[in-house]
């Protein structure tokens, strides 16, 4: 068994088709497919399921999997540990960003970049579920992500920065010159909201459900950027993060409005994979002293 096929076996996994996954791999589907039977023949057990095409993984191949990512991560983290004694930090650093926390990551990325030149930073935009799921497969050293709302197991966490919300309105509309709206309010006007499956969306319908109000929305995106852009238009209004408008300002025709009864607020933090050794760009990013200039995003903004 060797490294190349387990790095076979893992893009099989992800890509469900053999000649997708021998892509990724940057070599023949022959290749791939005769890999794949030699690593089932030094396992002594089946890890796919024969057909025409690729149907699925055995038992045992979903086993193999698993021990794949493993041993493909740590092999990673030990030349990154290598290196960065011969030469200091290098590599590629993955993060995975909740949408939400997007005008924000930079304030992480920064310093870090600042301090270790020689990584490659990656930032991918992602729902919490993503993040959860790619930290479990060892594919994202990082996630900024919510620590509060719908917790990931089996990660350490270091809280970042608190968001709260306000309601984004056309300067036309009725709402427009009021200091503050409760959630009722809100409710019953047409709403441009994020998607169900962002956790964003979950947090916000939850507030909603608490006083009682059950908002039907009149359009749905998965960009935060996209949402904003709707109010513009002057047809909609939308529950944004304080942040979003803290980073980008309050769009041109647009009122940004304090949402009151209640004053809903989650944790933004950053998680990393709970395991020892940890990842050297992880622990380095856990390890940073961030800047002044990111201190207000970690207490509670001032009203």
């Amino acid at each position: 068994m060797v490294l190349r096929q387990l790095e076979y076996l893992v893009a099989l996994a992800r890509e469900k088709h053999f000649g997708r996954a021998a892509e990724a791999c940057h070599v023949s589907q022959p290749t791939l497919s005769a890999a794949i039977r030699l690593l089932e023949e030094d396992l002594g057990a089946p890890i796919v399921e024969r057909g025409h095409r690729f149907v699925g993984l055995t038992p045992q191949g979903r086993m193999a999997v698993e021990h794949a990512h493993r041993i493909l991560a740590e092999t990673e983290n030990l030349r990154h540990g290598l290196e960065e004694i011969d030469k200091g930090l290098t590599g590629r650093l993955r993060i995975g960003a909740i949408p939400t926390a997007l005008p924000i990551v930079s304030h992480l990325t920064g310093p870090f970049y600042a301090r270790f030149p020689g990584v490659t930073v990656a930032v991918l935009s992602l729902t919490s579920q993503e993040i959860e799921r790619r930290i479990e497969d060892f594919e994202l050293d990082a996630g900024l992500t919510y620590l509060d709302a719908e917790p990931i197991e089996r990660v350490k966490a270091k809280p970042v920065c608190i968001e709260e919300y306000l309601f984004l309105t056309p300067a036309s509309g009725v709402f427009a010159n009021r200091g503050n709206l409760s959630w009722s309010e809100a409710a019953k006007t047409p709403l441009c909201l994020l998607t169900p499956d962002m956790q964003n969306r979950r947090i916000i319908d939850g507030v909603f459900r608490s006083v009682g109000a059950k908002p039907i929305p009149a359009m749905e995106t998965n960009s935060i950027f996209n949402l904003v852009s709707h109010v513009s238009a002057g047809l909609w209004s939308a529950i944004v993060p304080r942040q979003l408008l803290r980073f980008f300002g309050v769009p041109r025709g647009t009122r940004a409005i304090e949402l009151i009864e209640p004053t809903a607020r989650r944790t933004i933090g950053l998680v990393m994979s709970d395991r020892d050794p940890p990842s050297p760009l992880a622990r380095n990013l856990f390890a940073m002293r961030w800047p002044a200039n990111i201190a207000p995003l970690i207490e509670p903004p001032d009203r």
